[in-house]
């Protein structure tokens, strides 16, 4: 019960976790709480990693810069030292509360005892995780199969019995079918976990960022059409007409359709003969 009540709740532990990390950074370096975007912007990259034992795993770059953000340095106060500091203290601390179930009880959701935290550094000669290692260590975190993990199903599970042609082990089942009876729980209904069973109740995405940690999507995949070649880059206007040719079927296929709409009324009217007559069987 708890293991899925853990994955409902992930994305929440998440947001209490970088509000905990800038509230503590903000009382380290002295400011009040609501100054702390005036000074400094912290930014982030996580991946979702399902491990053997379908737990989700968390893997992120939390990265401290100016407040106009990677283009400007970090205040004097924001070391890689106190940041580093802050995660730690913030992943120990934050807690939520799932809600009252008479079935299952109280559940207060946490951070696992397994926190690594390392400085990430731009050159290899100083002594820490290089860009480069990270982008690399991220990527093959996200390229990760269903098969290679325990990530439950690639598709919404419609029905109890859906869950038996899952090819997963047994255990993946059993959360499936965990996240199937806690989902008709009155409790438990804005969770929408049969909604998310087949991902073992985990509603977040795979690969998430701030928004000012990087280049947006929208601007890669510019990048990307004009190194191709295309003409209709992301965000241009294109002039073009249309006419209406027409509507319905060919000719052809207007006489299929006409012989599938015969066979169809012969057969209600030859099911209406029989109920009349007596000979219908439910």
């Amino acid at each position: 019960m708890a293991h899925v009540l853990w994955h409902a709740h992930a994305g929440q532990l998440w947001d209490r976790f970088t509000r905990a990390v800038r509230r503590r950074l903000a009382v380290a370096a002295g400011l009040p709480q609501s100054h702390f975007p005036d000074h400094a912007r912290l930014s982030f990259a996580k991946v979702a990693e399902y491990q053997k034992r379908a737990a989700v795993h968390v893997h992120a770059v939390v990265r401290l810069d100016g407040p106009a953000g990677p283009a400007e340095p970090p205040p004097a106060w924001g070391t890689a030292d106190r940041l580093a500091s802050a995660v730690q203290a913030a992943a120990r601390s934050v807690v939520v509360q799932a809600p009252y179930s008479r079935a299952v009880g109280e559940h207060a959701l946490r951070w696992g005892q397994e926190t690594d935290v390392r400085p990430l550094r731009a050159r290899a000669e100083d002594h820490g995780l290089t860009d480069d290692a990270v982008a690399a260590y991220v990527a093959k975190y996200v390229t990760k199969g269903a098969s290679e993990t325990a990530a439950g199903a690639d598709r919404r599970l419609s029905a109890w019995d859906d869950i038996d042609a899952v090819p997963a082990s047994p255990h993946v089942r059993a959360l499936m079918r965990t996240c199937w009876r806690l989902g008709s729980l009155a409790e438990f209904k804005p969770l929408r976990l049969r909604s998310w069973a087949h991902t073992l109740g985990f509603r977040g995405h795979i690969l998430t960022k701030s928004q000012a940690y990087s280049a947006t999507y929208a601007a890669l995949r510019g990048k990307r059409a004009s190194h191709e070649g295309h003409d209709d880059l992301p965000g241009a206007l294109t002039d073009a007409s249309w006419r209406y040719v027409g509507s319905g079927h060919t000719p052809g296929a207007a006489l299929i359709a006409a012989g599938v709409a015969e066979d169809l009324a012969r057969s209600r009217a030859l099911h209406a003969e029989a109920r009349q007559m007596g000979e219908w069987c439910t």
